[in-house]
């Protein structure tokens, strides 16, 4: 079943709770994850700066709904923020775990890039963050931003980095590239079908 609609009425405000929310997350992971980076113990700041990053992707996305304050500067917002937290987290994993190094850097390449652009591609309709796609395309929505594709994204590499084990590492990330490689296919066709009414409209 599809969510409401929310319609984007330009890209809202900035100062707001849920972005306030998103950059202390990040600086905090961030910090965490830099410190990891220098210390001979890694795995704890690693786990704390993961934690940080995912609750507070929760926390900033539940006040942005409880607040009535989505707006799509904080979509934007919070989808540049991942990116800047795992790139630095997903480095942490590949200090731990260097055998695993070409599946976490696979990972990071489409996370960084591919999930990116197709996070991004929300902006091409009147809604206000990916959050809401099922309006566009249900099946691209339940496959990249429903609660437990969101969950996967991260954890997936993550386990397979924790087990340490290389078959099942690379069978998440191609699997993950596969996906989003489908789903970006998929979202050029509904940007087609967009581009085809907005020509009949004119």
């Amino acid at each position: 079943m599809a969510r409401t609609p929310v319609v984007a009425d330009g890209i809202g405000p900035i100062l707001t709770v849920p972005n306030a929310i998103t950059v202390v997350r990040t600086v905090v992971s961030l910090g965490l994850a830099l410190v990891a980076l220098q210390s001979d113990d890694r795995l704890p700041w690693v786990i704390a700066a993961y934690l940080v990053y995912y609750l507070g992707d929760s926390a900033d996305g539940l006040a942005a709904r409880l607040l009535g304050q989505e707006t799509r500067a904080g979509a934007v917002h919070d989808i540049l923020s991942d990116r800047l937290c795992t790139a630095v987290c997903a480095t942490n994993l590949i200090l731990l775990q260097p055998d695993l190094a070409v599946p976490v850097g696979i990972f990071l390449l489409n996370f960084m890039v591919l999930d990116c652009l197709l996070s991004l591609s929300f902006l091409l309709w009147p809604i206000v963050s990916p959050n809401y796609f099922a309006v566009v395309d249900e099946l691209v929505y339940q496959l990249n931003w429903s609660h437990p594709a969101k969950a996967l994204n991260n954890i997936g590499i993550i386990v397979a980095v924790v087990v340490g084990n290389l078959p099942l590492a690379l069978v998440i990330v191609i699997a993950q590239v596969a996906v989003k490689a489908w789903s970006a296919h998929r979202v050029v066709g509904r940007i087609r079908e967009l581009e085809a009414s907005r020509e009949v409209a004119v």
